[in-house]
């Protein structure tokens, strides 16, 4: 009996080239219109009790190779729970051993965070006292791009994630986000409530999420290069969530991502806009530097390069809103890997540890937000 192998289903991602009864050789599929991939999420049947090997041996093409190395595909058998799979990187393959005690096992190259999990986080969120809910718009493929609305505080503060699909790491923040916000009884999220209104997306390409790409919506366009001139055909959920901003306006915003090769949690900032002050820059040093003494998951030796004066790239969303608003802008990175400083070998970087980290973010914000 040969192994059955599918990604028919939210967010699934593999095309089977062939099967044998204990192994298969895979492939990831690219983004619509796009030549991105790397994200994957498929279900093998048929594997009770065998060790199964799985090859995926198109690596080497994928948008970020040097995510490959020292990295670990993610497997459930409850779609619950998700362990790192014993994974191996050469040659342009990654392959992937496991021996399943289910005759069903999904692997995915992080936990996925579905759609209907999305719509349940929304349905939720809605029905907390003081939340409301707005439908910014739809998308291309017709999905509603949700806006969640809460406290009542002058400070207008945007928390935005998952422009890139597959960093579904960006949504389980979200969802910890949420949790500490609604919950009445944290001294934490009273106090952001009262000094702040918070505008939250947390799904900012639903497109890209139920197709299965890795970085594009439905048009194979990445949102985080469209913030200069966003358009309703190439990229709605940037028009409509710009066109929210331009509203409220903005003193704090945060994009919240994951990154393929650097095992470690950072930021980005806003270094290179024009318009720069010493004020906003003093802030965003004092929440990075902040967040790095309250949790031991964040650091600050490890990021991306800095961007020089005046070369900043004003359609990437945290140098567009730094330069539009004179926000205190920042992008948060999250591996796919795992925080090489304070590894995991079990679950890696994983849900639980991102919706901690959104917390952690939170009481850093609540220490400043009044400076905002």
């Amino acid at each position: 009996m040969t192994l059955s192998i599918t990604s028919a289903f939210d967010s699934g991602n593999i095309r089977v080239l062939s099967t044998t009864a204990d192994s298969a050789a895979l492939e990831i599929v690219r983004d619509h219109a796009s030549e991105f991939y790397q994200w994957f999420h498929f279900r093998v049947a048929g594997a009770a009790g065998r060790d199964i090997t799985l090859s995926i041996t198109n690596c080497a093409g994928a948008a970020y190779p040097d995510g490959w190395p020292d990295y670990k595909a993610r497997w459930s058998e409850d779609r619950e729970n998700w362990q790192q799979a014993d994974t191996r990187y050469a040659n342009g393959t990654l392959t992937i051993r496991l021996s399943p005690d289910t005759d069903s096992v999904w692997l995915a190259y992080f936990a996925p965070y579905s759609m209907e999990r999305h719509h349940d986080l929304i349905a939720w969120a809605a029905n907390q006292p003081g939340v409301t809910q707005r439908e910014l718009g739809l998308t291309l493929d017709g999905q509603p791009l949700d806006m969640l609305t809460l406290g009542d505080g002058p400070k207008q503060v945007w928390l935005y994630a998952r422009q890139h699909p597959g960093e579904s790491m960006a949504e389980w923040w979200m969802e910890g986000a949420l949790e500490r916000l609604c919950d009445e009884e944290d001294a934490v999220a009273r106090l952001l409530r009262q000094k702040a209104t918070f505008h939250i997306v947390p799904n900012m390409n639903p497109d890209g999420s139920r197709r299965g790409h890795l970085r594009t919506n439905a048009a194979g366009v990445n949102l985080n290069r469209e913030w200069h001139a966003p358009s309703m055909e190439r990229s709605p959920e940037v028009f409509l969530t710009r066109a929210a901003m331009d509203a409220t306006g903005v003193d704090f915003a945060m994009d919240v991502h994951g990154d393929e090769a650097i095992p470690a949690v950072f930021l980005a900032g806003f270094e290179g806009i024009p318009s720069i002050t010493e004020r906003q820059l003093a802030l965003y040093h004092r929440f990075r530097d902040t967040l790095a003494l309250r949790t031991p998951d964040f650091q600050t030796r490890r990021g991306y390069p800095v961007a020089s004066a005046g070369k900043a790239n004003l359609s990437m969303s945290t140098n567009q809103l730094a330069e539009r608003f004179g926000a205190v802008s920042m992008t948060l990175e999250m591996p796919f890997k795992d925080n090489d400083d304070l590894p995991d070998p079990d679950f890696g970087w994983s849900p639980a540890r991102s919706m901690q980290l959104a917390k952690d973010c939170l009481a850093v914000l609540a220490e400043m937000i009044a400076d905002m």
